[in-house]
């Protein structure tokens, strides 16, 4: 209980202090929303300050900060200065994709990082690990809209195999089709996230690896004539589950932030999109929050990996 207590705290005073940096960070940037609509002759200066007024921008900062904080603390993020609904509406709609695209991707690129990894490792020097570290390499330094637009341009205008945009088919599809329409419109987006991620994690894995391999234990099972599929399952892959779980707690917050890079670039309807498009017209209430859901996740993906490191090993206290 006094641990979680404390975790609590500690979530709690970190969503507060960034809260305030955020709040203070997004109304200190240059224009605002309202900015075109001040400069259209149409549209009067009391119509501007009744708009305000709606949205409580006519209070003093301090006072629009308190009103925020608690309105948060009822799960009410407010209504968004372009579409006048709900954020919390917004974030619900966007969400579900979002989640799809980055949990598939998030499964694939730790799993066929921690196959290239470990087994670069085990081959060290020989010609699959040179080639590992090569496509390692590839994957670190290659920008991912560097790679969507020569996908699109290859794959999607030159031989017609994938659609460039969107979730969905002009025609309509029923039944299965339909799961097999969104797979086909996702499988480039979902490419382009896992080869850009696989690289650093590989590279990371295969350091790691090659630290345990060096390990006495290791020696004397090689010596025992154990082989090398058993060193790998019950040696190499539980001391690496640590830094893992670490790596996997970090990747909390990217599931709902989502790409916005990739999401722009493939016209996909999700949270990256929404901050994007956020950013853009300065839409203060939706970007908020999503900075506070994504802090909020990356401080519970933080507490939720130490522990699970507690967990995995009790003696490794980790500050907690």
């Amino acid at each position: 209980m006094r641990l979680f207590l404390k975790k609590v705290l500690y979530i709690g005073g970190m969503l507060l202090l960034i809260s305030l940096i955020s709040f203070i960070a997004i109304h200190a940037a240059p224009n605002s929303f309202f900015a075109a609509g001040e400069l259209n002759p149409n549209i009067t200066k009391e119509s501007i300050e009744h708009l305000k007024a709606i949205y409580g921008l006519d209070k003093p900062l301090w006072e629009q900060y308190l009103r925020w904080v608690w309105a948060i603390l009822h799960f009410d993020f407010g209504l968004s200065f372009a579409s006048g609904k709900g954020v919390s509406e917004e974030i619900a709609q966007r969400l579900p994709i979002t989640l799809v695209i980055n949990i598939i991707s998030m499964v694939l690129v730790f799993y066929i990082s921690l196959k290239l990894g470990i087994s670069a490792a085990l081959k060290q020097h020989s010609l699959k690990d040179r080639a590992v570290k090569q496509l390692s390499l590839f994957s670190f330094a290659m920008p991912s809209f560097y790679l969507a637009l020569l996908l699109i341009l290859l794959f999607g205008l030159k031989l017609g195999w994938f659609p460039i945009s969107g979730l969905q088919s002009i025609e309509p599809k029923e039944g299965l089709m339909v799961w097999v329409d969104y797979a086909w419109h996702l499988a480039i987006p979902i490419f382009v996230m896992v080869f850009g991620g696989i690289g650093g994690l590989t590279m990371y894995i295969r350091s790691l690896t090659l630290e345990i391999l060096k390990s006495d234990y290791i020696f004397f099972a090689k010596a025992r004539g154990i082989d090398e599929r058993s060193i790998r399952k019950r040696f190499i892959q539980p001391n690496l589950m640590p830094s893992v779980v670490t790596i996997l707690g970090l990747s909390l917050p990217g599931l709902i932030g989502g790409s916005v890079i990739i999401e722009s670039i493939f016209s996909i309807n999700g949270m990256g999109l929404l901050f994007y498009q956020s950013a853009l017209s300065r839409d203060y209430p939706v970007i908020m929050g999503i900075l506070i859901i994504t802090a909020f996740l990356t401080l519970l993906g933080n507490v939720l990996a130490d522990l699970a490191l507690l967990k995995l090993n009790p003696y490794a206290k980790r500050g907690v």
